[in-house]
Parts: structure tokens; sequence; C-alpha cells
């Protein structure tokens, strides 16, 4: 299982540097559904590494991370389905 985990917790990384080097160099779009499901993507994988080595603050922050990354998913598909702007308290 621990190897499953760092697995995991390497697969995150890479997908967070993919994006933002797609990003970075104009080669994909930051608001655009493929960067916030790469981005939920390794958020997700990245706190259940974190969590299972006890990397609160690591953990935590990839915890905010996703939920930034699952409101902006929920808006571009909003946007798509002609409901407009999802509000966020």
């Amino acid at each position: 299982m621990p190897l499953l985990i760092d697995l995991l917790g390497w697969a995150g990384a890479v997908l967070l540097l993919y994006g933002y080097a797609m990003v970075s160099t104009s080669r994909m779009a930051g608001d655009g559904m493929p960067y916030q499901v790469i981005n939920l993507t390794g958020a997700v994988t990245l706190m259940i590494n974190s969590a299972f080595h006890a990397a609160w603050p690591s953990a935590a922050l990839n915890v905010v991370w996703g939920v930034i990354g699952l409101v902006a998913i929920a808006r571009i598909a909003g946007a798509r389905t002609g409901r407009g702007q999802v509000s966020v308290p």
C-alpha cells in the first residue's frame, strides 16, 4: 500500500507541473476544462499522499486546491449548459 500511495503522490506532482508548464507556455488555457481537471486530479492525488504520510500542511493545501478546482469546473460546466456562473458563498 505505501508504494501505491507514493506512486499516486508522484503522479499528482507530475500532473500539477504538467498543467503549470502548459499554461505557462500558452499551450493550454488556465480557465479551460482540461487544465482544471488536471489540476483537480493532481491536488486529490497529492492530498491522499500527504494525508497518508501525515504531512498535514500539504494535505490541507491540496484540499483547498481541490475545492478551487471543483468550483472552477462547476463554473465552466454551468457556462456550457447555459446556467451561467455558479455562485460561491
